[in-house]
């Protein structure tokens, strides 16, 4: 008996070309709307206006709607110890306000409301004020290192023509974060299939919260996201990738670095 797991991510989970380019545009737009996100935290702080998590993920979601996305859910704003919560998601009734020297975390994921579009899905992190502490920022480091890793392994794979296994992808992302000495802040696998459904059908880079043992076959599409998570903040850094027949590629810019948002 054979699995049949690699046969089914050949049909839904696999992008075409109308695909991939729709998961692009959607990249870019997503990347404009955390720009913005960013700007209005900072400006608010700069300021000492009055800005929850709350009302800035609300103006979040109108972005989209002036993007022309749509999600299965509003974005992840998270400021200081809720950013140490891979789970959490503000609401009305509980939220924080954003406030200077904290780390800022945005999460948000979307697609173009046309047949066949595919999801983006990023995360960047900010601080808002005009240094990043050591904690954070050595933190950031570990997963930016983690995340190139998984990246260089899967474009070494499609280069090759080796056979690529999503629980080996995030077993060299982990190995990264445990060298550094950051084992038990790990708290999720390291990325997911993006498909139709932000949460595809196709291949999950994981080892951690299952053994995926599916191939990364030409047409994949997925996140790589490696974070940490501590009482006081928490970091991750959200990419998404493309296995082609010959080669393999990041669909969108990668954060390098924590962003300062003071003034």
């Amino acid at each position: 008996i054979f699995s049949s797991g690699d046969l089914v991510q050949r049909f839904e989970p696999s992008w075409n070309a109308a695909k991939l380019a729709s998961q692009r545009r959607a990249s870019e737009a997503l990347n404009r709307i955390k720009d913005r996100a960013f700007e209005s935290a900072g400006a608010a702080v700069h300021a000492r206006t009055p800005l929850t998590e709350y009302e800035l993920q609300q103006q979040m979601v109108a972005w989209f709607r002036e993007e022309g996305l749509v999600s299965d859910s509003a974005p992840v704003v998270a400021i200081g110890g809720n950013a140490g919560n891979p789970h959490y998601l503000p609401t009305a009734d509980r939220c924080k306000p954003i406030v200077a020297d904290e780390v800022l975390l945005l999460d948000l994921w979307g697609k173009y409301a046309k047949p066949g579009a595919v999801f983006a899905d990023i995360t960047w992190v900010g601080v808002t004020g005009t240094a990043v502490p050591e904690e954070p920022a050595r933190a950031f480091r570990a997963v930016a290192e983690a995340r190139d890793a998984a990246v260089a392994l899967v474009e070494d794979a499609a280069r090759t023509g080796r056979d690529l296994r999503g629980w080996e992808v995030d077993r060299a992302a982990r190995a990264v974060l445990e060298q550094a000495g950051y084992g038990n802040r790990i708290l999720h696998r390291t990325g997911h299939s993006l498909g139709e459904s932000v949460h595809g059908n196709g291949v999950h880079l994981d080892d951690y919260e299952t053994h995926d043992d599916r191939r990364l076959l030409p047409g994949s599409g997925f996140t790589i996201e490696p974070g940490l998570y501590f009482e006081t903040f928490g970091v991750r850094t959200e990419i998404n990738m493309f296995r082609g027949e010959q080669d393999a590629r990041v669909t969108g810019p990668r954060q390098m670095e924590i962003i300062t948002l003071g003034n």
